[in-house]
Parts: structure tokens; sequence; C-alpha cells
């Protein structure tokens, strides 16, 4: 290798080196300058992201208890319980024997299979009878 190819290579070396020490320089100034952070402004902020973030997992969890369009007015809607997750109006007894299921993944297929059949249905309301012959697998 030449002396000159040397010369440059060692001139591009320094050149670096120095660009590396002046960022280093910047970032140590920048570590070293204490926080202008506002601990009350800081802390609004994160109590209103997770006050966001908690509403909107609760939406994604509890659907049945969001925001719905209004029923049109002179619908014959029934009043009462619906199944869990669903839109769909059951009697009391319905829910007690839901609730008489425990594992929860089970109790949620069986109400999953008696919405299905009650909207393929067109049923309004789901009774004991209805429910007793849709759970069925």
């Amino acid at each position: 290798m030449s002396d000159s190819a040397l010369d440059q290579r060692l001139a591009a070396l320094e050149s670096r080196l120095g660009r590396l020490e002046h960022l280093l320089g910047a970032l140590s100034e920048k570590l070293e300058r204490p926080a202008t952070v506002d601990l009350a402004e800081a802390k609004a902020g994160i109590q209103a992201w997770v006050t966001e973030y908690v509403s909107l997992r609760l939406q994604q969890l509890v659907p049945e208890t969001c925001e719905h369009e209004p029923e049109p007015a002179g619908s014959d809607v029934v009043a009462g319980p619906v199944l869990p997750g669903t839109r769909i109006r059951c009697t009391d007894e319905v829910l007690h024997r839901l609730g008489r299921i425990p594992i929860p993944f089970v109790r949620q297929m069986v109400t999953e299979k008696v919405a299905e059949t009650a909207r393929a249905e067109r049923v309004a309301v789901v009774d004991v009878g209805f429910f007793e012959r849709s759970a069925t697998f």
C-alpha cells in the first residue's frame, strides 16, 4: 500500500472519529441536562391514555353494554334479559340454566348456538323449550 493511499485512509478514519466524538458529546450533554418534564402533565397524559385503552377494551370484551342504535319507534321489542353477548331476548329461566353451566367456554358455545338458531328461526324471545331444543349439538 502506498503512502498516499495510507494517508487518505487515515484522514477518512480521523474524520469519522471526529463525527463520532461530536455525536457522543451531544448525547452526553443531553443526558447530563436535567429533565424539564412537568410531572403533572405527564401523569395526566398517562391517565388519559389508560382511560381510553380500558374503555376500548371494555367495548371489545362486553359488546352488549356498548352503545347501540336506538330501536325504531313503534317496534315490538320485548323488554327483558338478553342472552350474554347478544341482543337476543330470553327469559330469566334461560339465564338461570346458562348460569348453571360450570365451564365458561362451554357456556359461551351454548349461548352462541342458541343465538344462531334464534336468528335463523327469527325467534323474538328464547324460552326454556326453545333453549333445550337449540342447545343440543
